[in-house]
């Protein structure tokens, strides 16, 4: 089975190398990697138009270039031009281990035509990530241990295109990511897959690592765009289950503490802002003092009560999340096919 590498990069040249040397390292022998430039001025695209990068050892590679444009219209372009039965989508912070394309392949054989198969992105042994950042790789392991273990199954909601895998009719078949969404593009991609009757499968042997650097004013702004885009995908994008998923995850799963936070906040944007900059401070104390728990749950408060936010504001305010989640007392989910 041919694999093609869609590996969409913005300034990100030094990280990029490690990620392409981690690629020259496959045991997979059968693939190409196909690097789409998104408008960067780091120097990466005089870098990938030297002769040391187009006759990389060990893979074909090409690169295509494009104004700035954002990931989903960047990963269009490589798959409009990706040749491979299969695409494996890897992002410019992930450098693979050495058997990531092969466990993919691995899983695609074992298991049929209609599935995604995604793979681990996991904290690098010699990296030093920012605490919030931590905090983030600490949720996405502890999900990934819980499919690992069969605690429930994968499904669309962790389809992150940083590490994961599909026929690329699948991908042609669905209209690729919707360019009009710069965050959450690859679920809003994976729901439509879901609609179209594909299985989401998680093998935690295709491990990428994940050399995530991101300032807390970005990581701030991820919950929140987030929060406004799962009501875009129930209103305009006919995932009808999924807010009342999260409304009924809000009120029977969240922290007691966190829904009195959401309850208090919402709405108010100064209370707000200083909740959240009390909690980075406590959350950098308990960093400190090496109380892990502290962090986890100051995190876990700045993180829902942005998304939570986000989901009002799209919703015209405060009470419509709160009517909705005064009504969700049946567990929801997606459809099955």
């Amino acid at each position: 089975m041919h694999v093609t590498v869609i590996l969409p990069t913005y300034n990100r040249l030094q990280r990029l190398q490690k990620v392409l040397a981690g690629l020259a390292a496959q045991t997979y022998p059968n693939f190409d990697v196909i690097v789409v430039s998104d408008g960067s001025t780091d120097g990466t695209d005089a870098y990938l138009q030297k002769p040391s990068f187009l006759q990389k050892p060990g893979f074909s590679a090409r690169a295509l270039f494009q104004p700035n444009q954002g990931v989903a219209a960047t990963r269009n372009h490589g798959l409009q031009e990706a040749a491979g039965e299969l695409v494996l989508f890897i992002d410019d912070d992930v450098v693979p281990a050495p058997q990531l394309i092969a466990e993919h392949v691995k899983w695609h054989e074992a298991n049929g035509a209609d599935v995604v198969v995604m793979g681990p992105m996991l904290t690098p042994p010699d990296f030093a990530m920012k605490p919030w950042v931590q905090w983030e790789q600490a949720m996405l392991t502890k999900q990934y241990d819980d499919m690992a273990a069969g605690r429930w199954q994968p499904t669309a909601r962790q389809f992150y295109t940083g590490n994961t895998s599909l026929r690329r009719q699948h991908l042609l078949d669905a209209g690729g990511f919707d360019a009009n969404f710069r965050r959450a593009e690859d679920v809003e991609l994976a729901y439509r897959l879901a609609d179209r009757g594909l299985r989401f499968l998680f093998n935690a042997e295709a491990v990428g690592y994940h050399y995530a650097e991101r300032s807390f004013a970005s990581w701030l702004a991820i919950p929140y765009v987030y929060g406004r885009n799962d009501v875009i995908f129930t209103r305009d994008k006919g995932q009808t289950w999924l807010l009342p998923t999260i409304a009924y995850e809000f009120r029977h799963s969240r922290h007691p503490l966190i829904q009195r936070l959401a309850r208090l906040c919402l709405d108010r944007p100064r209370l707000s802002q200083f909740v959240i900059a009390t909690s980075k401070q406590i959350a950098l104390l308990g960093h400190t003092l090496r109380l892990p728990q502290i962090p986890r749950f100051a995190y876990s408060a700045i993180f829902n009560l942005r998304h939570y936010q986000g989901i009002s504001d799209e919703l015209g305010g405060k009470q419509a999340f709160f009517e909705l989640a005064a009504n969700a007392t049946e567990k929801v989910g997606p459809p099955t096919k």
